[in-house]
């Protein structure tokens, strides 16, 4: 996907009961992965004045919002049903692993309706992203 701050938003949605540290965690693996696969997210790097070298921050405003576990996959299944979104799913299954190869058997033998997902980032038309998050509480 290519970002466009000026069409489109980014968020990250986390489960309402998740744990605070797995909350971070989930929120900080898929900015490392919008990072990687979303051309165009992250700027250049930057320079202060006594050319101290700060790297390249979000484009756009990256706000986490809370949510019930069962509106995070309902959000994935409307992101896969359109196009214009790019989502990024993160599931509990990855976080109770202790390596990634451990993950990569894991969740090749698990079907996807019985992976329990934590978050979910979504990057799409600034509209749709805002209708179906506009209601959400950011986390505090």
């Amino acid at each position: 996907m290519q970002f466009d701050a000026s069409q489109h938003r980014c968020t990250i949605i986390i489960d309402k009961n998740l744990r605070a540290g797995l909350a971070i965690n989930a929120a900080s693996v898929i900015g490392i992965s919008f990072g990687r696969m979303v051309e165009n997210l992250v700027g250049p790097d930057m320079q202060s004045k006594d050319a101290v070298n700060y790297p390249g921050v979000v484009y756009a405003p990256l706000p986490v919002l809370l949510a019930p576990g069962s509106y995070v996959h309902e959000l994935l299944d409307i992101a896969e049903q359109d196009d214009e979104f790019y989502a990024m799913p993160f599931s509990a299954l990855a976080q109770s692993c202790k390596t990634y190869d451990e993950y990569g058997e894991r969740i090749s033998s698990a079907s996807s309706e019985r992976i329990e997902l934590v978050a979910i980032g979504l990057i799409g038309p600034k509209k749709k992203i805002t209708k179906l998050t506009g209601n959400l509480a950011l986390y505090k």
